[in-house]
């Protein structure tokens, strides 16, 4: 048995994937007033995704239950230490990660959120998990949370925020990641630009699509600047 698969990890993924399925993103009231075209230009918008997101603050927003398994994975497999997770939502990969460092013997999960409302329901989600003690909630805008005090090495980076940012948020961890560390961009369809920069043959990243909509990346050093 895994943290991943026991009391009370289980039973509360399981209800809070039951609750998910209960919410229509489209019947949300500031959300519904919006075009699906206002929709789709706010997801790929790199300045006015607080707004989309402020609507969004109702909404779970969780990586499907594959992807979760796959989190908790990677993070096994690479027996990672330190992970830096980028849109806590209300936990759910949150609860997969912390499952793997648990399971790993113990190590640091930084998250953040800029929407307090999911960050009291993360965090109570957590210590219904029993998982609190691993994690670091910060709140605010990532591009503030995640420009200072990180750990030395970086194992894993979860990119599930503001879609348009996936570029700038990994730019911002970067010089941390250990070679090897494993970076997973869910949606990452939504930036194209994000896409073609890690499979770029000089970005220092291998990376292909996994599913159809998760971007898989594993780092494998700085480049020179004579590549």
């Amino acid at each position: 048995m895994t943290t991943l698969t026991s009391q009370p990890v289980a039973s509360l993924l399981d209800r809070l994937f039951e609750e998910t399925a209960a919410v229509r993103i489209a019947d949300i009231p500031a959300v519904a007033e919006l075009s699906k075209d206002e929709r789709e230009r706010l997801m790929r918008s790199k300045t006015e995704y607080l707004n989309l997101y402020h609507r969004l603050k109702d909404a779970p927003l969780p990586v499907s239950r594959e992807t979760g398994a796959l989190l908790y994975m990677l993070a096994r497999s690479s027996n990672a230490r330190n992970i830096i997770e980028f849109g806590t939502s209300f936990g759910l990969s949150t609860l997969y990660l912390a499952s793997a460092l648990r399971d790993n013997g113990g190590g640091r999960l930084i998250t953040t959120e800029f929407e307090l409302s999911k960050v009291e329901r993360a965090r109570d989600n957590l210590m219904a998990g029993g998982l609190l003690d691993l994690v670091e909630i910060r709140t605010g805008d990532a591009l503030e949370t995640l420009a200072s005090d990180l750990p030395e090495r970086i194992d894993l980076l979860l990119l599930d925020g503001a879609k348009a940012l996936y570029p700038e948020i990994l730019a911002l961890v970067q010089s941390r990641l250990r070679p090897g560390a494993i970076i997973v961009a869910d949606n990452a369809d939504y930036n194209p630009d994000y896409v073609a920069m890690v499979r770029a043959p000089a970005s220092g990243f291998m990376s292909m699509p996994f599913a159809d909509d998760v971007e898989l990346s594993v780092y494998t050093g700085a480049v020179s600047a004579s590549e």
